[in-house]
């Protein structure tokens, strides 16, 4: 169990790091003007999502019910747990937000400021202090 542990937090490192880097990208690709950037942004994103973002969130939803299936006895008497879920559903949300805006962004159609992008890349932050807090402190 804990080799698959260790390989659900590297997922859930590499997640977090798409997760941190797509919105980025949405902030410089809403504040280019040139064609060149727009493109070289399109093609950026579209890979940091299909072959990143989207493989690593495989993998950690994977893992992470591997573990809550195997250990099921133990966790469903941990509050905790139930709260961190709602907040990997929220992420999970937001993840696939992510995959929409990289869409709209391809079909240049983007209608959002930089500065909503800049606000919009803290909410994963916010999350993973959530997710931390509550995994190792486990106050309920």
């Amino acid at each position: 169990m804990l080799w698959i542990k260790a390989f659900h937090v590297i997922s859930v490192i590499t997640w977090f790091a798409a997760l941190f880097y797509l919105p980025r990208l949405f902030v410089y690709h809403s504040m280019s003007k040139d064609k060149l950037s727009i493109e070289r942004f399109k093609v950026m994103e579209r890979k940091l999502y299909k072959y990143i973002m989207m493989p690593s969130f495989i993998l950690v939803s994977v893992l992470g019910l591997w573990m809550s299936v195997e250990n099921w006895a133990y966790y469903s008497i941990q509050y905790w747990l139930y709260i961190k879920l709602l907040l990997v559903i929220l992420l999970i949300t937001y993840h696939f937000y992510c995959g929409h805006l990289v869409g709209v962004f391809k079909a240049d159609k983007n209608t959002h400021s930089h500065v909503f992008y800049r606000w919009f890349n803290e909410f994963p932050v916010l999350i993973l202090v959530g997710v931390v807090i509550l995994v190792v402190v486990r106050p309920f």
